[in-house]
């Protein structure tokens, strides 16, 4: 159920789509058979999400341009919601470049390693 409007599947020269999040202006790439939220974790971004399966909420953003389809088929929006452009990023598929609004993502940082305990355990 492909949602907005975009030219039929066209990617760029290595196969993937640029999400653009304009609360923090960040972008990254998203393949065809990964979702947006994935894609993101990929990148080093998290968009807040739960459930991973499109049934919490918790990812909703707003998709301001672009297309996308959905990996489920009953994904947990209203039919209202999805005519105003709501979006459940970890079950949508990017099908062109997409730009969202209304995501509330952050920086993964890495952790640095913690040293191995030395010495006998208790």
């Amino acid at each position: 159920m492909p949602i907005g409007t975009a030219p039929p599947l066209t990617t760029t020269s290595d196969g993937a789509y640029t999400v653009t999040l304009e609360t923090s202006g960040w972008t990254y790439a998203a393949r065809a058979d990964e979702t947006l939220l994935q894609a993101g974790l990929r990148a080093g971004i998290r968009l807040a999400s739960s459930c991973r399966n499109g049934t919490c909420r918790a990812c909703i953003c707003h998709l301001q341009a672009g297309a996308i389809t959905y990996i489920v088929e009953r994904p947990g929006l209203s039919r209202d919601e999805m005519e105003e452009g709501w979006i459940l990023p970890c079950v949508a598929q990017a099908r062109a470049d997409v730009r969202l609004a209304g995501d509330s993502a952050e920086r993964v940082v890495d952790a640095t390693a913690r040293p191995l305990p030395v010495g006998p355990r208790r």
